[in-house]
């Protein structure tokens, strides 16, 4: 699992210069823009929060690093990027669930035709509540989660908070899912969910795509140390994905917080570059209830709601390099 890292003192130098803003400008800048809000660090583009392009829900695309690198997959965004162009649902960054009161919200089309349910829904954006820049720029959202008919199936109030230190970049992504008044919510039991990405193609593992070999030179690792394949349908505080590109180490850290239902939670971490945490797929990762399909299954009472929090790291070097446990425990902590 050796791959090539900056040294610390420049990669430290590296980032110090990449977060400086200028004296008239705050450390996060957002702009409200007609189907997105742009996000800033230091002067620099960091992500667009996208929710006006007319896919099936909201998205932060793209995703570089602080010397530019993208980060995330831009397939299905940008066409004949070389990319693998399976599951174009997977936009880069996003919140989904593929059993939400009956509705996959995850996948599109046939996606995952026999294991989720048949009707595909989508959110919406009901309202910018917050758009606002600072040291933390902070977007404040509320959603409606619709099933093909356009029935109403539940709300969302979400948060996402933009910031940035020596060792990287920063998405804090907080959601509160709210039953209808006068009908219970059922979040099913399915591997397909929750918090998740889709890494750049260099920074997936090797793997097949229709039998042709693919990817990068990726790797997985978890709090507990489970890696690469391993690391998949295990539970842990954190996970990291990273890969070396052009002479330096870039990846992406989720944290699962610890008042998060079912910590620490499972992950779906593939060899070919979605990667996520899921709290309700016990049954799929935990081959002892392989027979329980419902034992990863979460009610939310009539009226009553649910929030979850994550923290996303986009980093230089590997899991060590860029201290990933150091900051997990400062995310764990309230810092």
């Amino acid at each position: 699992m050796k791959t090539r890292v900056l040294p610390l003192l420049a990669l430290t130098g590296l980032l110090a210069s990449c977060l400086a803003p200028t004296a008239s400008e705050p450390a996060v800048k957002l702009t409200k823009l007609e189907d997105r809000v742009r996000v800033e660090v230091g002067g620099q583009l960091f992500t667009d929060y996208i929710f006006g392009d007319g896919a099936s829900r909201s998205y932060c695309y793209p995703i570089l690093a602080t010397d530019g690198t993208p980060l995330t997959r831009d397939f299905p965004m940008k066409k004949d990027t070389g990319d693998d162009t399976d599951h174009p649902w997977q936009r880069s960054l996003w919140f989904a669930h593929s059993m939400v009161g009956g509705i996959d919200f995850w996948n599109e089309g046939s996606g995952d035709a026999g294991r989720s349910p048949k009707d595909k829904g989508h959110t919406k954006l009901d309202a910018l509540v917050e758009v606002t820049s600072g040291a933390r720029g902070v977007i404040r959202t509320r959603d409606r989660w619709l099933a093909p008919d356009g029935r109403l199936i539940c709300t969302d109030e979400r948060t996402l908070r933009f910031h940035a230190n020596a060792t990287g970049r920063f998405i804090d992504f907080e959601i509160t899912l709210q039953a209808l008044p006068d009908a219970p919510l059922l979040i099913g039991d399915n591997k397909d969910g929750t918090m998740a990405t889709r890494v750049a193609q260099w920074m997936t593992m090797p793997h097949k795509i229709k039998n042709v070999e693919t990817g990068g030179q990726g790797h997985i690792v978890t709090a507990k140390g489970d890696v690469d394949d391993k690391a998949w349908g295990t539970r842990a505080d954190w996970c990291d994905y990273h890969a070396p590109h052009h002479g330096h180490t870039y990846g992406i850290a989720i944290f699962d917080h610890p008042q998060n239902l079912r910590h620490p939670t499972w992950w779906m971490a593939r060899n070919y570059g979605l990667f996520g945490a899921n709290p309700f797929g016990w049954h799929d990762y935990e081959k002892e209830f392989a027979k329980e399909p419902h034992k990863g299954d979460y009610t939310i009472p009539a009226g009553g709601s649910l929030t979850l929090r994550y923290r996303l790291f986009f980093h230089l070097g590997d899991e060590k390099t860029a201290r990933v446990a150091e900051n997990y425990a400062d995310y764990a902590a309230g810092k």
